[in-house]
């Protein structure tokens, strides 16, 4: 079952430098939140918060009814650089979290059918149940992003946090990510948290636009992305897209503007 997150008044600093100040926002249980901002607003301090890898200095940050204190197993993050295990199959790799699970508690090693069930399901649906007994080295670097979304998947997360995962990805492999991600979300009824510097990916993929500005890092806007869950790559045309990410960018350009603003008044005041 999805969750939803709350954050309220959340503040983070490392050593003298703020780099999060004063964040609220409220993502709905199933929502597809996408996060955009330039470089220094604190998208990748503020997931790593929400998967329990930081933890706030001031501010209530929870995950359904449950304050979240560090990693729990109802939260699930994804990272751009893979972080595969070289050693382990694509199945190994999927099932290994479950694995340890199964180390760790002898009733659960009773599962190990239902997992591996569960692991062929899910690569079969992100294309991948033909390689499952390859090794991540003889993968795209599509394939090991598609293994590593299944490996998050596997413990059924109430919330996927995604971290700019496809930013190491050509266009083309990317778009077919992009659709994979959205059926995912879809067909599990997962809460997604995703962070990315595109701002037509943040939109293709969001219901709604979290724009964070920089310095320190801080929730300057929201949009609304006027676009059932249904969508295909025709809308990357629609003039409500084109209009909504021009709005967004040149956004993005004045939070930068501003906070260069805010510099310079005190250097020199």
């Amino acid at each position: 079952m999805s969750k939803g997150i709350l954050i309220e008044d959340l503040s983070k600093s490392f050593g003298a430098t703020l780099v999060l100040d004063d964040v609220s926002l409220s993502i709905a249980p199933g929502e597809f939140v996408t996060i955009v901002g330039a470089s220094g607003c604190g998208k990748s301090t503020l997931l790593r918060i929400l998967a329990g890898l930081e933890m706030a200095d001031s501010g209530v940050i929870a995950c359904g009814d449950k304050e979240i204190t560090g990693p729990g197993v109802e939260r699930a993050m994804v990272f751009q650089d893979y972080s595969l295990f070289p050693w382990l199959s694509v199945m190994g790799n999927v099932l290994f979290s479950r694995r340890l699970a199964a180390n760790a508690h002898d009733n659960l090693a009773l599962e190990r059918d239902a997992e591996e069930k569960r692991a062929a399901l899910l690569l079969s649906l992100i294309g991948l149940s033909k390689v499952k007994d390859a090794y991540p080295t003889q993968l795209s670097g599509g394939m090991r992003q598609r293994v590593a979304i299944a490996r998050a998947l596997m413990s059924k997360p109430a919330v996927l946090l995604m971290d700019e995962p496809f930013g190491a990805l050509d266009a083309q492999t990317r778009e077919v990510m992009q659709d994979l991600v959205l059926e995912v979300a879809r067909n599990e009824g997962t809460t997604v948290v995703f962070v990315t510097h595109d701002v037509e990916e943040a939109i293709y993929l969001g219901s709604r636009i979290v724009l964070m500005a920089p310095y320190p890092g801080r929730v300057d806007c929201i949009y609304d992305v006027p676009f059932s869950r249904n969508r295909d790559m025709s809308i990357r045309i629609a003039p409500t897209f084109l209009d909504l990410k021009r709005r967004i960018m040149n956004r993005v350009r004045d939070t930068v503007a501003n906070s260069f603003d805010g510099v310079d008044q005190a250097l020199t005041g």
